[in-house]
C-alpha cells in the first residue's frame, strides 16, 4: 500500500534531504517525523491521520515521512524500536516522541503542546498595496480594513508590520500583543518579534567600537561579541553579526543560558537571504551536533 504525501506540508524524508529538509527546516517551523514501513498495520492506520492533522495545521508544521525499509541507516539513527515511531523536531533537536498508532485525538493533543495551528497561508484579506505606498499610507489602509473587517486577526498582523516599517516599534508592539495564539507560529509574526529584540538590544548597546575595543583587549569577552554581533545586524551587517554570534557559540554553547544559539535563531528569522540564512544555519548545526 502506498503512503505517498498529499501536500506541500508533508514529504518524504531521506538521507539526502534529511540535513536541509528537517534539520535546518525545523529551526523555522517544527517538523514531525513518521518513521514507518510498508509491512507495519499501525502504520498504515496512523499514517492517513498524521497527514489529515498536520494540513489543518496549514504549514504551522510539516511531516517528514521515513520509509525504514527504504532508509535503514536513517532510521538507526533515531534508535528505533518499534514501528511506528513519530518524533518532533524543533530548532534541530527531538522535543518529543510516541509509538504506536494513536487516534485522531491523541494526535491533535500531541501536537497542541506545541505548535498552534497557522492561518492558510493563501488568505487574503489586505487589499494590495499601491505602487510606492509609504509606511503611513500603508498603515492607514489597513487600519480601514480593520475598521470593515473587525473579524480578521490576521490584519492587526499586517498593521503591526506597516507599524514597524513606519519605525513605530511601540505600536508595533503593542499589536503584536493582542495576536490571537494561531497567529503566533506565523511566520511575519517571528519576524517582527525577532526585530523588535534586536532593535531593544541595540538601543541599550554600547556604540560598536566601544565593543570593538573590549574584544580586542579580551577575546574571550563573550558578552562584548553577543552585542557586537547585535549592532553589526541592525546596521544591515548580516555577515559579521551572524560571525559575531557563531563565535560565542564556538566559545561556550551554555554561555547565559545558551543565549548565542537564541541570538542566531533570532538572526535567521529577521534575515530575507535564504542561502545566507541556510549557509549559517549549518555552521551553527556543526557546533551543536
Amino acid at each position: 500500500m502506498s503512503l505517498a504525501p498529499p501536500s506541500a506540508h508533508v514529504f518524504d524524508a531521506t538521507e539526502a534531504n534529511f540535513q536541509a529538509d528537517v534539520l535546518d527546516a525545523s529551526f523555522v517551523q517544527p517538523v514531525l517525523v513518521d518513521l514507518w514501513a510498508t509491512w507495519c498495520a499501525p502504520c498504515k492506520t496512523l499514517g492517513p491521520l498524521l497527514e489529515k492533522v498536520v494540513g489543518e495545521y496549514n504549514g504551522a508544521v510539516k511531516l517528514a515521512k521515513i520509509d525504514c525499509d527504504k532508509e535503514q541507516a536513517l532510521a538507526a539513527s533515531f534508535g528505533v524500536r518499534s514501528l511506528p515511531t513519530v518524533v518532533l523536531i524543533r530548532e534541530g533537536q527531538l522535543v518529543d516522541a510516541f509509538t504506536g498508532a494513536l487516534p485522531e485525538s491523541g494526535i491533535r493533543e500531541f501536537l497542541s503542546r506545541h505548535v498552534q495551528p497557522g492561518a492558510a497561508p493563501d488568505e487574503e484579506v489586505v487589499s494590495a498595496p499601491a505602487a510606492n505606498e509609504t509606511p503611513e499610507q500603508a498603515i492607514a489602509r489597513i487600519q480601514q480594513a480593520i475598521a470593515a473587517q473587525p473579524d480578521k486577526p490576521e490584519l492587526k498582523l499586517d498593521l503591526a508590520l506597516a507599524q514597524m516599517q513606519a519605525g513605530n516599534a511601540a505600536a508595533a508592539q503593542a499589536e503584536l500583543d493582542t495576536l490571537p495564539a494561531n497567529l503566533e507560529s506565523d511566520d511575519r509574526a517571528r519576524r517582527l518579534r525577532g526585530q523588535l529584540e534586536f532593535a531593544r538590544l541595540a538601543k541599550d548597546a554600547p556604540p560598536a567600537p566601544e565593543l570593538i575595543a573590549r574584544i580586542e583587549r579580551n577575546a574571550a569577552d563573550l558578552e562584548a561579541r553577543d552585542l557586537l554581533g547585535v549592532r553589526l545586524l541592525m546596521q544591515g551587517d548580516s555577515i559579521g553579526g551572524l560571525e559575531q554570534f557563531l563565535a560565542v557559540l564556538k566559545a561556550d554553547r551554555s554561555w547565559n543560558d545558551g543565549q548565542a544559539k537564541k541570538r542566531l535563531i533570532a538572526a535567521f528569522s529577521v534575515l530575507d537571504d535564504a542561502d545566507l540564512v541556510g549557509t549559517y544555519r549549518r555552521k551553527m548545526s556543526s557546533l551543536l551536533f
